[in-house]
C-alpha cells in the first residue's frame, strides 16, 4: 500500500503549480490541516495564495512548518511525465518531488501523526506556504511575515523544508543563508571605428583594471558559521554586433553572497570607490535580495541534531552554503531561529527531479521527532 506520505506527495506533484501558481495545492494542505484543528487564513497578494495556519494556545513556544508550493518549469525531456508521478526502483519522479512538495508531504503526516499522539502537546504548531517562492518572491513569504508582524503573532522556531541534504537524508542541516546583492554595472565610453581608437574610449578597456581590483579583493573573512563574501560577474554584454565597431558602453552584471560580517549598504560603498579610484564614467543599478540570517546553536539546532541522531543513527552537519530561501524573510522579520531541513538537493531544478521514498517516509520520522523535541 502506499503511504499517506507518499500518496500526498504524489497529489501534490500532480498539480501543475508552476511558479507563481499554486492551483489547488495549498488547498489539499489546508484541508488536511482543517481535519486536525489547525485554524487556516487564507492570505492572497496580488495573484499571489498564500497561507497561515496555527493549532494549539497562546502560550509559547510557537513552532512553524514554512514551504512552497510552486515550482520551477520542467524544461528539457523527461523519461516520465514531470506532473504524472512515478516510482521507480524506489525513486519518485516528478517536478517538485523534491523541491518542495515531499518536504510538505512529510509535514503534513509528521503533524497529523504528533497531534494523534499528543493531542494536549504545550505550545503551538503554524504553517507558513507561499505560492511565490521560485519566482520573485515579491507577494509571498515576505508578504506574510509583515503580516504576521502586524497580528503581532510571535513565531519562536521554523523549520523550512528545503532540500538541505547533501549525500543523505538529513547530513546537512542549513542554520543560515548568505545575503545577496545583485548589481547592473554600465560604463560609458565613446563608440568609434576600430581602426582610429584615439577617436574613441572603449568602455571594455576602461572595465578590466576595475574588475580585476573587484575580483581580487576581500571583502570580509567570514567565521565559524560562513565563508568569506564572495563577488562574482555573472554576464558582460557590449558591442554592436560588428566587428569594426568600439562600443559606446559596456554592461556588467555581479552578486555578492556575502556573509555577516558584511553589509549590503557598506559593500556597495566600496564598490564605489573602486569605480571612482579607476576614473571611471558609469551608471550602476542595485537590487538586494535577501539580508543574511543565522541560527547559532540553541533550542532549535539542537532539537533538530538530536532528531536526526536519534530516528538516522548519525550527527548532522551545519552549513550556510547554497542559494537564497525564504528564511531570509522569515528570521529578520518575526525574529525567530530559522533552519531548512529537508531530502536531497541533487536532482533539484533538473529534469527527472526525484527524491527516494524511503527518504520521504524518514523525513516525516524526523519532522516528527523534532515536534516532539520541541512541544513535549
Amino acid at each position: 500500500m502506499t503511504s499517506p506520505t507518499l500518496q500526498l506527495a504524489k497529489d501534490l506533484i500532480a498539480i501543475d503549480s508552476i511558479t507563481p501558481n499554486d492551483k489547488g495545492c495549498q488547498t489539499l494542505m489546508t484541508n488536511r490541516l482543517k481535519k486536525i484543528g489547525f485554524e487556516i487564513n487564507n492570505l492572497k497578494f496580488g495573484e499571489v495564495d498564500n497561507f497561515w495556519a496555527i493549532r494549539g494556545n497562546d502560550i509559547a513556544p510557537v513552532f512553524v512548518f514554512a514551504g512552497h508550493t510552486d515550482v520551477v518549469p520542467v524544461g528539457g525531456n523527461w523519461k516520465t511525465d514531470p506532473f504524472k508521478p512515478e516510482v521507480i526502483d524506489g525513486m519518485l519522479y516528478g517536478r517538485g518531488a523534491a523541491d518542495m512538495k515531499g518536504s510538505l508531504a512529510a509535514m503534513i503526516t509528521a503533524t497529523e501523526r504528533f497531534i494523534a499522539d499528543f493531542p494536549a502537546h504545550k505550545g503551538n504548531i503554524g504553517f507558513l506556504i507561499t505560492a511565490d517562492e521560485e519566482g520573485i518572491a515579491t507577494d509571498g513569504t515576505v508578504k506574510v511575515c509583515k503580516y504576521l508582524k502586524a497580528q503581532n503573532q510571535r513565531v519562536d522556531y521554523c523549520i523550512v523544508g528545503e532540500p538541505s541534504s547533501n549525500k543523505k537524508l538529513g547530513d546537512v542541516i542549513k542554520n543560515g543563508r548568505r545575503g545577496s546583492l545583485n548589481a547592473k554595472l554600465t560604463l560609458i565610453g565613446k563608440q568609434g571605428h576600430i581602426a582610429y581608437p584615439h577617436l574613441a574610449n572603449n568602455p571594455i578597456h576602461l572595465a578590466i583594471s576595475a574588475l580585476d581590483e573587484l575580483c581580487n579583493t576581500t571583502w570580509d573573512r567570514g567565521n565559524e558559521y560562513f565563508p568569506q563574501t564572495s563577488f562574482q560577474v555573472s554576464n558582460i554584454n557590449a558591442g554592436t554586433g560588428a566587428t569594426n565597431v568600439i562600443p559606446d558602453t559596456a554592461e556588467i552584471m555581479f552578486n555578492f553572497r556575502y556573509s555577516n560580517k558584511s553589509s549590503h549598504k557598506d559593500l556597495q560603498q566600496r564598490v564605489l570607490a573602486i569605480l571612482d579610484k579607476h576614473n571611471l564614467k558609469y551608471g550602476i543599478d542595485w537590487e538586494h535580495s535577501g539580508y543574511p540570517f543565522l541560527t547559532p546553536k540553541g533550542d532549535l539546532v539542537n532539537a533538530c541534531i538530536e532528531a536526526i541522531k536519534t530516528t538516522q543513527g548519525f550527527e548532522s552537519k551545519l552549513s550556510t552554503s547554497g542559494g537564497t530561501s525564504d528564511g531570509r524573510f522569515i528570521a529578520p522579520i518575526l525574529a525567530a531561529q530559522v533552519i531548512e531541513l529537508g531530502p536531497l538537493n541533487a536532482t533539484i531544478h533538473q529534469v527527472d527531479e526525484c527524491v527516494n521514498i524511503q527518504d520521504l517516509e524518514n523525513l516525516s520520522i524526523i519532522y516528527y521527532q523534532i515536534l516532539k523535541n520541541i512541544l513535549l
